[in-house]
């Protein structure tokens, strides 16, 4: 019988997720006929006696599992050798310090399955926790709009029981005749518009964002042919941009003159158009006053995102002319930027609730069946102390090339 272990999570900062909820868990263990066990841990949103009351074992040691799951980065010396073990790695895009995680995970000759890598036929991704980034990140946008002009006074997400909680926030939400524009169109997006919509902010196109004033607030949802442009004058193509975005330019300037809270939520690739550049800010038609950035691409497509804030100190301030971050609301001549890089961690029951049920749907009888769709092939990216060949690519930075 193979046996599963929940792993504590031991990254710094602390992250309260779970890949199983206790329900959840107590569902695997009678539907597949496996062993859960869970690694004592007092920072879980969910407590050992919830895991103790749906009949769950807790232990000290997960080292006899032949499966491990966790949410973050795995410490190296809590990395079990030998073992099947799924993270989060962010070791696919060759982040540099992640290098010696990654190297000490093939030294240990262990099966590493990331989820960012699980993807169906399709390539698209089959677990996340975008929607909850979104969600948290549109609110935490808001929230920060209230703070700068002393509008109103909502609790932080964090501080809310879970969403349901959250959503009692939402009728504190008293906002002026403002635009919002909101980029992307996935799950990040989706999750983000929930709270503008529930908040009761009106959705228009982005056509009559930009030409028609409203007594109320409104937002707009961009899609990247809504602030791209082909250099030759050519028609948009979805495809081609996301496989050749060189061959475009960026036209979002139109919407900076008419926009007060910009939420980016789209996925950046450094080869397409930034959104803006720093000398556009300064430009006196240039009326963004507040950015949520939940993609946190850190100097990427927003200028102005130049270091990841955290949940207890969410927000900065970016001064323009000199090009430097200050302190949160000092000036009114800066943008306030909130660009926290964890955000589901500050709902992590309805998030870990969420991914669980992924989990158990579409990744788990995979694993622990045929993988006659080869999930868990593709996702698989070290196993008996090598790269696999879809990751060959990573040899080099594991070798710190």
């Amino acid at each position: 019988m193979k046996k599963i272990g929940i792993i504590k999570e031991g990254k710094v900062p602390i992250d309260r997720r779970v890949p199983l909820s206790p329900i959840q868990a107590k569902q695997v263990k009678e539907s597949f006929n496996v062993e859960v066990v869970v690694q004592t841990s007092d920072i879980r949103c969910f407590s050992d006696d919830d895991y103790r009351n749906a009949g769950l074992e807790i232990v000290e040691s997960i080292d006899d599992c032949d499966i491990i799951l966790g949410v973050k980065e795995v410490p190296m010396d809590m990395l079990v050798p030998s073992k099947t073990h799924f993270f989060f790695s962010h070791t696919i895009k060759k982040q540099d310090y992640n290098r010696d995680l990654l190297r000490t995970i093939l030294e240990k000759r262990i099966t590493l399955i990331d989820w960012e890598t699980l993807t169906n036929e399709n390539g698209n991704r089959i677990i996340a926790f975008g929607r909850w980034a979104g969600i948290v990140g549109a609110y935490n946008g808001i929230w920060t709009y209230g703070k700068r002009y002393n509008l109103f006074d909502l609790r932080r997400a964090h501080e809310c029981f879970d969403y349901e909680d959250l959503k009692t926030e939402f009728r504190k939400i008293k906002l002026p005749h403002i635009k919002i524009a909101l980029t992307g169109g996935g799950r990040v997006t989706k999750g983000a518009m929930e709270v503008l919509l529930g908040a009761g902010i009106r959705q228009v196109t982005p056509y009559a964002y930009l030409n028609e004033k409203f007594n109320e607030p409104v937002f707009t949802q961009l899609n990247s042919r809504d602030y791209n442009r082909k250099r030759d004058g050519g028609e948009f193509q979805r495809n081609e941009f996301y496989k050749n975005p060189e061959l475009y330019e960026g036209d979002f300037l139109k919407y900076t003159k008419e926009t007060d809270i910009l939420i980016a939520c789209a996925y950046w690739d450094p080869a397409a158009p930034v959104l803006f550049k720093r000398e556009d800010i300064i430009r006196d038609d240039f009326d963004i006053k507040v950015i949520a950035d939940i993609t946190c691409d850190i100097e990427g497509s927003i200028p102005s995102t130049k270091k990841p804030s955290t949940i207890d100190d969410p927000i900065y301030d970016y001064n323009p002319s000199d090009n430097e971050i200050e302190q949160a609301l000092t000036d009114e001549g800066n943008i306030t930027v909130m660009a926290v890089d964890n955000l589901p961690c500050e709902l992590p029951r309805d998030a870990s609730e969420s991914f669980g049920n992924e989990l158990v749907k579409s990744v788990l009888p995979h694993l622990l069946g045929s993988d006659e769709k080869g999930i868990i092939e593709r996702a698989t990216i070290t196993t008996e102390g090598a790269l696999t060949s879809k990751y060959a690519y990573l040899q080099d930075y594991v070798d710190g090339k």
